[in-house]
């Protein structure tokens, strides 16, 4: 039953209020018993029932909600660093794809790798996240592309969420492209995500939302309007990759549809972004692909205007985002979407959550909320932007536990 005193900025990140509304304590105080928060505040209120309770000492530093990375493609084998070199030579994505490369290539390592390897290694990542303040990760499959193969990648997600100290969430992503074997029969694919793979996944309940890739390499409109309907009828939320290369419409069906997210939206139509404000459907910004993949980046500012939630996650993966640092993704968020340190660190946090249908148990720091924090060495979550550097996270707590801690231990009294 500890109390975490001296911290010189906590962000609680609401639900409520404007995108750059973070609800800020300054010289504040948190107490929290066993998973959850018992009470939190400025430190001079804190009440006498907590004045016994064993005390660590922040050091006067920024204290943020646990970290929120809302899309990820965790589970894939090999990696792709020629197409990086590929790209800067003036190679374009849809060039790569078109040659065999791009996801299909990934496909076909993942295909091979054993389900052991691919669970050690998404271990590692998550290990990698942890150090960063990360406390919930979702995890799409999408480089399976068979019923078989895209069930092995969920069942590895299952076993990290029973095994791992972090929340994971599990996307379907059947529908990331169609894979080499069907290309002549396009319809054939569809049929099979929806007569076979979709309701494998709900049986077994092992992902919590369906994603279809909306993009002239990858699913049709109307496609997609299928496989997202045949999800959503056995309980899979809708998600799109939308607008990331061309304006293909992915916005306006996410609004269609009631997803709980559009993702990258480089390319988002004014009339895209207005349905989406209409329906509630979160933006995710993913800055590292646009910056992989020499993309524009995100009009967050319009986005934001519009009255939509922007959420901000790294798209980790082998091709157009190689990284898991969320930090450094909010970075870019800052200086390329022009968001501000406020909006960037909401956007990871409880917008995330949202993203994730998870805004009740995650995302932000309130009484009788999940302990999730982060300890951060910076004052205040401006400085922490500007003042970019490696290792700023000092602690990461999960549901009370400390999965993460930065040179010697927790100062106690």
């Amino acid at each position: 039953m500890p109390v975490l005193r001296n911290i010189g900025f906590l962000a609680r990140c609401l639900p409520e209020g404007a995108q750059a509304d973070i609800h800020p304590i300054r010289n504040a105080a948190l107490a929290w018993e066993g998973k959850t928060i018992a009470w939190i505040g400025p430190e001079v209120d804190l009440p006498s029932e907590f004045q016994a309770w064993a005390t660590e000492d922040a050091e006067g530093r920024l204290v943020v909600p646990g970290l929120v990375d809302c899309h990820t493609h965790l589970a894939f084998g090999g990696w792709r660093s020629d197409e990086f070199e590929a790209r800067l030579l003036g190679k374009s994505y849809l060039e790569i794809a078109a040659a065999g490369g791009g996801i299909a290539s990934t496909v076909r390592h993942t295909r091979e790798a054993t389900r052991d390897a691919l669970l050690e290694r998404c271990r590692g990542f998550l290990v990698g996240m942890a150090r960063l303040g990360v406390t919930t990760v979702e995890c799409k499959s999408g480089y399976g592309l068979s019923v078989e193969r895209e069930l092995v990648l969920l069942e590895v997600y299952a076993e990290l969420a029973r095994t791992e100290r972090m929340g994971i969430v599990s996307t379907l992503l059947g529908a990331h492209i169609v894979p080499p074997e069907y290309r002549d029969r396009r319809t054939a694919y569809v049929d099979l995500l929806v007569d076979e793979l979709i309701p494998a996944v709900a049986r077994a309940r092992l992902a919590q939302f369906c994603d279809v890739f909306v993009e002239q390499s990858a699913f049709s409109v109307a496609e997609a309007r299928r496989i997202l309907l045949a999800g959503k009828a056995v309980g899979l939320r809708p998600k799109l990759h939308a607008d990331q290369l061309s304006d293909g419409g992915g916005a306006l069906l996410a609004a269609e549809v009631g997803a709980a997210s559009a993702d990258h939206l480089e390319y988002i139509s004014d009339s895209g972004i207005a349905a989406m404000a209409r329906a509630g459907v979160v933006a995710v910004s993913l800055p590292l692909a646009s910056v992989y993949l020499g993309q524009p980046p995100l009009r967050a500012r319009r986005l934001i205007d519009a009255g939509v939630a922007v959420g901000v996650a790294t798209d980790f993966n082998p091709g157009s985002a190689p990284s898991y640092d969320l930090h450094l993704a909010l970075f870019l968020a800052c200086t390329l979407e022009r968001m501000t340190p406020a909006e960037v660190l909401k956007g990871a946090t409880i917008i995330a959550a949202r993203a994730l249908g998870l805004e009740d148990s995650a995302g932000c720091l309130a009484a009788r909320r999940a302990a999730d924090f982060a300890v951060i060495d910076a004052p205040d979550p401006t400085f922490w932007m500007y003042h970019f550097r490696p290792e700023t996270c000092l602690r990461t707590v999960r549901q009370g536990e400390t999965v993460w801690f930065r040179g010697r231990s927790p100062s106690c009294a």
